[in-house]
Order: C-alpha cells, then structure tokens, then sequence
C-alpha cells in the first residue's frame, strides 16, 4: 500500500492507498484514467517541525495500529509533498532510514509530474499545488480552478489542455484570526461554526459571520475574476476548511477533502512506474 503525506503549515494529512476493493469502511475509489486505487485510511495530525526522524516513525506506527495495520508490512511505498521544509528533511531521513528498500517520492523541482507548469519560475510553485492541480485534472478533465482552503487561502488554474498555469494566494482564516485577535484586545478566540444569522447578535456571532461569509465572498470574488480571465472552469474546493466555506459560496459546487493525496498518488506512480508484466 502507498503512504501519501501531504504536510501543511498548520496540519499534515496522511492517506493510506490499496487497491480497488480494499476492505476498509472508510474505502473510497477514484475511478478515471490513473487506475482504480482507492484510499484506504486517512488521518490528519499536527504539523510538528521539531519532530525526529524517530518520531515521525512512531507517530505513523501509532496510527496504523489504530486500525489493526502493521507499518512495516502495509507500507510498499511512500509519497509526501510539504510546504514544510524543515519537515521535509525529517520525513525524508525517517524514510531513509525505516524504509530504505520502498519507493521513495518527495514532491519538488525535478519532479516528474506529467503536467506543463507555465509558471514564470515553475520552481517557485508549491509541492502541494502541483498535487492539487494533478489530482484535480485527472478527476475532472478540463479547465479548472482549485481552491485551497488551509492556512492560506490558495487559488490553481488548471487549463484546458491540462496546463498549470497560476493562481492566487490569499491569508487563511487561521492567519487572520490570529492577527485579529492579537492586534485587537477586546477580541476573543470563538469557535467556527456558521452563526444565525449575517447580522451577529454578539461579539461571537459578530466574529463567525465576518470569517465565514466574508471569505466565502473572498474566494467568489477571486473565482470570478480568473473565470473572467480563463472562461468556463469547474471550481473545486479542498483543504481543511473547505466543509465550512465552499457550501456559503456560489462558484465552488464540487468538495474534495482527498484532493491532494490523490494527486500526489499520481505523481508517485508517473515517477515509479512498474514495468509491465
């Protein structure tokens, strides 16, 4: 099975990857031309830069024991793609040196990703992004645009013809709250969930209205304008925030929570492609 780790600022989301069927109740299959692998097991942790190579190791055991799984004999390969680059060269030292005899891809420049990146500098775009856009032209063929929902508010544009060809980035809600918070002190820290109503009855709901519908209106706003740009486009949303966001937009009508360790399952396989049988 294929261990993908997608490590962001804040969070790292880890998949476990099997074949088309595999027995799990979580199992669900992305059926289109990169095969008929499903994901098996997926778990989303902190991200911990001061983390060991040995600690990485025990937090992964840890986790497939939670599921009656055996690190060493579930694990045939390894993908990770970081916008951490001290976690990194951890993960790549914990791979080194507990899996040295699996397929190791580490998502950077020289990377094979199947995919023209029409970047001015293509060694400036984010592991992460190209998975995302990877993943994301192969679930929907076509013109695209994909919106990032984490500690950053991040926007790809996929062509038609299956280019990378930009985007935006934006502050996260995480960013801004802190910022609020920190810079305003009658301010609190609130829960994010969607209040009664727009117009807040309370400082709280005050708060959780400005965050919630006011980045649903950033992420229509900036959709519009690259639609405008790039012409008809399916918007998808994903990341961690994209459950709370994406139903109070207008543009993004597709959520995919696996978005990027699916691309990132493509990318590995484009750089270790098993020779036919």
């Amino acid at each position: 099975m294929l261990l993908a780790m997608d490590v962001g600022n804040t969070e790292t989301l880890i998949g476990l990857f099997g074949d088309a069927g595999t027995d799990s109740p979580d199992a669900m299959g992305f059926a289109r031309a990169s095969g008929e692998h499903g994901l098996a097991y997926h778990w989303r942790t902190s991200t911990v830069a001061a983390r060991t190579p040995d600690e990485h190791a025990v937090v992964l055991t840890q986790l497939l024991d939670l599921e009656g799984l055996d690190l060493r004999s579930a694990l045939t390969e390894i993908a990770i793609c970081s916008s951490a680059p001290a976690v990194t060269t951890q993960l790549r030292r914990m791979a080194n040196r507990w899996f040295s005899t699996l397929d190791l891809t580490v998502v950077g420049p020289g990377t094979k990703s199947g995919m023209p990146i029409l970047y001015d500098n293509p060694r400036e775009v984010g592991a992460d992004r190209i998975a995302d856009a990877v993943g994301a032209y192969d679930l929907y063929p076509g013109a695209s645009i994909v919106v990032d929902m984490g500690t950053a508010t991040v926007f790809d544009v996929i062509s038609e013809r299956g280019e990378y060809v930009g985007g935006a980035i934006a502050p996260g809600v995480a960013i801004s709250l802190e910022a609020l918070f920190t810079h305003a002190a009658a301010l609190r820290s609130v829960e994010l969930v969607p209040p009664r109503s727009v117009i807040g009855r309370s400082t709280v709901e005050s708060i959780q209205s400005g965050v919630l519908y006011g980045f649903a209106a950033q992420v229509d706003g900036i959709v519009e304008r690259i639609l405008d740009e790039l012409g008809e486009a399916t918007v998808i949303g994903t990341g961690g925030l994209a459950g709370l966001i994406a139903p109070n937009t207008k543009h993004v009508r597709i959520v995919e929570p696996w978005l990027t360790l699916h691309g990132l399952r493509i990318v590995h396989e484009r750089n270790h492609q098993k020779a036919a049988p």
